[in-house]
């Protein structure tokens, strides 16, 4: 997922600027009906009109928090994996080492041992990335042509490549098939490395109690994509987002009818003493419609693309940047050459990953 450095008013027209013609257009005809053509008729009382938009905006304001909500959510998730995977890596640092074991192995055999356990970590970030970037039928922000503007635009790294060619880098032969195998990938490999830590602490290399510190680690792991997973696989409730779209819809349709003569009353009204003002006055009706309909259809939307906080929208989690970044911790940890490290994702049009 995404996030987005800054986000302007002006970044906020384009992104509706379909909606923004159409509500200008619209106010523009019923402006001509009202005066050109004497249509007084296309009358609505403002206290009706101000009644809905007064729910319509509860409704959004509430779907807002919702959708923010679950935003937030999502980046404490991420934000949990960072701390335990660093936990992960320092443990397994500490905690394979020859000090309980009747029979020593070597040093080579120790660090390559340390180096699965780690790279096995990282193979469960990707795995949980790519699970957390699949499409799921609720999630219909790409159909949206703005939408597929960005998508054009930006490429999260889980449309570059396959998760089955990350995997090759992370894992033997055998566990990648094994792990490819599964429906819950994520979860396949927690169990490998599981396993993993009870063969060591068998032949004495992890301690009993080390092993019980991992096991809480790994524990806490499961944890972490459960909430993560709960989130994805769980959508914001339809009936709230459906009816503030219907609602907001029904808004903007009313709002020209019922401002349209405001303003064409308030122009009678300064005809007196400034004729030319007065005349014209209706006319900028037009644009303020427009904008009206344009903030409550905005909020709306903003509203909708913050349910999915993994979709891979704009302003979504950078779960991948984020999964990188502890890639590279972990690493450095293990005193790789740098120039083996990969580096972190590059940003797209001041886009993280």
């Amino acid at each position: 997922m995404l996030t987005k450095k800054r986000y302007s008013v002006l970044d906020m027209v384009l992104w509706t600027r379909g909606e923004t013609l159409i509500y200008l257009l619209y106010a523009g005809i019923i402006t001509i009906l009202y005066k050109v053509f004497g249509f007084t008729f296309l009358n609505v009382p403002w206290t009706p009109v101000a009644l809905i938009g007064t729910a319509v905006a509860f409704l959004v304001g509430f779907q807002n928090n919702s959708a923010y909500g679950r935003i937030w959510e999502a980046r404490m998730i991420w934000g949990a994996i960072v701390n335990t995977s660093r936990t992960w890596g320092m443990k397994i640092q500490d905690m394979v080492t020859n000090e309980y074991c009747d029979e020593p192995i070597s040093d080579d055999e120790l660090k390559n041992h340390k180096k699965v356990l780690i790279y096995r970590h990282i193979a469960w970030m990707t795995a949980l990335r790519y699970a957390m970037r699949q499409k799921k039928s609720w999630e219909t922000q790409h159909q949206s042509k703005t939408n597929r503007e960005w998508s054009n635009m930006i490429h999260t790294p889980e449309e570059v490549s396959t998760l089955d060619d990350n995997l090759m880098m992370y894992l033997s032969e055998e566990e990648r098939s094994y792990v490819l195998s599964k429906g819950n990938k994520q979860t396949a490999l927690l169990y490998l490395q599981s396993k993993h830590i009870r063969r060591l602490k068998e032949k004495g290399v992890i301690w009993e109690f080390a092993f019980l510190e991992l096991e809480n680690v790994l524990e806490s792991l499961f944890t972490h994509q459960g909430k993560s997973e709960r989130i994805k696989n769980f959508p914001y409730p339809r009936q709230y987002a459906s009816l503030g779209l219907y609602l907001t819809r029904v808004f903007t349709i009313l709002i020209p009818f019922g401002l349209i003569p405001e303003f064409a009353e308030i122009g009678d009204t300064m005809v007196n003493d400034f004729y030319i003002v007065g005349k014209y006055f209706i006319w900028i009706a037009i644009p303020f419609c427009a904008i009206v309909s344009w903030a409550f259809h905005t909020m709306e939307r903003v509203a909708r693309t913050g349910e999915n906080p993994f979709e891979g929208g704009p302003n979504d989690v950078p779960i991948s940047t984020i999964a990188r970044g502890i890639e590279i911790d972990l690493r450095q940890m293990l005193d790789e050459d740098p120039s083996q490290i990969p580096s972190q994702f590059p940003e797209e049009k001041n886009v993280q990953m």
